[in-house]
């Protein structure tokens, strides 16, 4: 399993911190870590990982999320 983490502005509370970790977790593939504001941390347990649908999960959630682990070719 390969090991993320995004950045994700707007989260300032536990609340959002919820949020964000719900919307993390519905998404097929999604392994949630470790959700602090400011930041999340997953891992993937599809091969692609469903990058994709984890941005759009956090940007869902009223979030705006960046990838800060580099891709591997």
């Amino acid at each position: 399993m390969k090991e993320f983490t995004l950045q994700i502005d707007g989260m300032h509370c536990g609340s959002c911190v919820k949020r964000v970790s719900q919307a993390l977790s519905a998404t097929e593939g999604i392994v949630v870590q470790e959700v602090r504001v400011g930041a999340a941390r997953f891992t993937s347990t599809l091969d692609p990982a469903p990058l994709k649908q984890a941005l759009d999960a956090v940007s869902k959630a009223g979030y705006t999320p960046h990838l800060t682990t580099p891709l591997e070719n």
